[in-house]
């Protein structure tokens, strides 16, 4: 089933249920929002783009996002979200790779620049062409799909530092959203999902199960992140439900810590994304109440592996409370794990290995990559690259990533893909990229350097050469000048022991 078809079922049932709102100002109900989407979707069928093709978004979070991409389900096409923090480079390679024949941008000029998407058209909110097509009279109804069928092409991080596209049918996102009322939280028409974190990736996921129930869709009116602000939209609208990265989760805390309230008007915050420490949790709850529920996902797997209920985080009184705050849960209703070892045979609860997972949520495959295909998806099981333990009840503790993922802030973040950037600077002969722990953003990337010579160059040339080619949020916090990495017999950098050596240095 498309999708689209459950905005198209709540507007007709309730058109006049208010559905999305910037700040705490109403812009549009059920009604308008249908048939803004069905509108963009008709001008997209009369360009001649419909199932099997792709549409990019490459926006910041605004009130415009979500009728665009039920625009884009509409037609019966498939959704590429980009993340809107990306450098343009970055988007353009996605855009490309995906094969989009058009994107939606708010900046086209930036993306044309690049010189890497020649001849795909780019449309900006707010402009006449954008104007035009929202103007063209909507689809009766939402191109039929299939469950098999693709609707979002999800763009994460890879072994190879580029990006691979996880193919999310309609099937996929059905068993996600079904799963999330079953495991996470229920979802009422008075309920608000507020999107402080990006459209694109997970907190965008969560959009399907409150069209589903027919709530609200909030977008702050700074279009990011800020507790004031979350906290001022709160307490007018109620029951806002978020999805947060724990270091959004410590900055909430420490706002309401200071005199911000507690949290009023605030009903969940779903955090993931990256481990949040036992002692953070625990005072997210004396400050906030029962208001967390915690999951574990991978785009692969949309947000849909394990989840840690809200009794499970907020019952001091059950056996063994404090040590299953460590655990991200157990899994979802729709998801069957096990915990692999070297051979792949299934391990028993207590011990190590990788974590993998089945069920109808994972992903169709990669896009064009059939060697990571082949490394990821084996007789039906997804394997994760984390590793972790099960106990006896069926909660899962991971322990660390097989993958040298970095993930700060709740972003993922490859090494390789800054070492390359890195490597572009003439005073740079060696470097290797590391996350280290860090209380604020879960992990920080950390770059040692080998210089080309004599002097090390300035930290401020480095980031320059990171924000020339790469995110913002990719650029090391950190520059520690070394003579040689450690490597071994192979000449592969042992990143494990420059960790250790970084963490005794500290």
């Amino acid at each position: 089933m498309n999708p689209a078809e459950w905005l198209a079922r709540t507007a007709s049932l309730t058109p006049e249920a208010p559905a999305l709102f910037l700040g705490d100002r109403q812009v549009a109900d059920y009604g308008a929002f249908a048939r803004d989407a069905a509108a963009i979707g008709a001008g997209l069928v009369a360009r001649g783009i419909g199932p099997g093709d792709r549409v990019a978004l490459f926006l910041p979070n605004s009130i415009d996002y979500l009728p665009i991409f039920y625009g884009i389900l509409y037609a019966g096409a498939t959704a590429v979200p980009v993340n809107g923090k990306l450098h343009a480079k970055e988007a353009a390679w996605i855009v490309t790779h995906s094969g989009a024949r058009l994107v939606f941008a708010k900046d086209p000029q930036a993306l044309r620049a690049t010189g890497d998407i020649d001849g795909v058209p780019c449309l900006a909110p707010g402009e006449a062409e954008m104007a035009a097509l929202r103007a063209t009279p909507p689809l009766a109804a939402p191109a039929p799909l299939r469950a098999e069928d693709p609707a979002w092409l999800f763009y994460t991080s890879g072994t190879t530092g580029r990006p691979k596209g996880a193919i999310l049918s309609c099937g996929n996102l059905l068993a996600m959203s079904l799963s999330y009322f079953a495991d996470v939280d229920e979802v009422a028409p008075g309920d608000a999902a507020l999107y402080a974190a990006p459209l694109s990736h997970g907190a965008g996921l969560y959009n399907f199960v409150h069209v589903l129930r027919g709530a609200r869709h909030v977008v702050p009116e700074s279009g990011g992140f800020d507790p004031a602000e979350i906290f001022a939209m709160a307490r007018t609208l109620g029951n806002i439900s978020m999805f947060a990265a724990p270091t959004m989760v410590k900055r909430m805390v420490d706002h309401a810590r200071a005199g911000g309230g507690s949290g009023e008007g605030i009903k969940t915050i779903v955090y993931g994304g990256g481990p949040m420490y036992v002692a953070d949790i625990k005072e997210a709850l004396a400050v906030m109440g029962p208001k967390f529920v915690q999951i574990y996902g991978q785009g692969e797997a949309p947000m849909t592996i394990t989840a840690l209920s809200r009794a499970d985080i907020a019952n001091r009184d059950a056996p063994g409370w404090e040590g299953r705050l460590a655990s991200v849960g157990r899994a979802h209703a729709v998801a069957e794990l096990r915990i692999l070892g070297p051979d792949g045979a299934p391990l028993p609860p207590g011990e190590v290995g990788e974590i993998a997972v089945r069920g109808p949520q994972v992903m169709q495959g990669y896009l064009d990559n059939p060697d990571a295909n082949a490394a990821s998806l084996r007789d039906g099981w997804l394997m994760t690259g984390d590793l972790g333990q099960m106990d006896a009840q069926g909660y899962l503790y991971l322990h660390d990533r097989a993958k040298d993922l970095v993930i700060s802030g709740g972003s993922n973040i490859y090494p390789r893909e800054v070492e390359e950037v890195l490597l572009t600077h003439p005073q740079v002969a060696e470097v290797s990229v590391i996350g280290l722990p860090d209380p604020d953003w879960g992990e920080i990337v950390v770059a040692v350097v080998v210089p080309a010579g004599d002097t090390a160059p300035e930290p401020a040339q480095l980031d320059a050469t990171c924000t020339a080619q790469i995110a913002r949020f990719k650029k090391p916090k950190r520059y520690v000048f070394l003579p040689e990495l450690p490597k071994n017999n192979y000449g592969k950098v042992l990143k494990t022991e420059l960790r250790e050596k970084l963490a005794d240095q500290d």
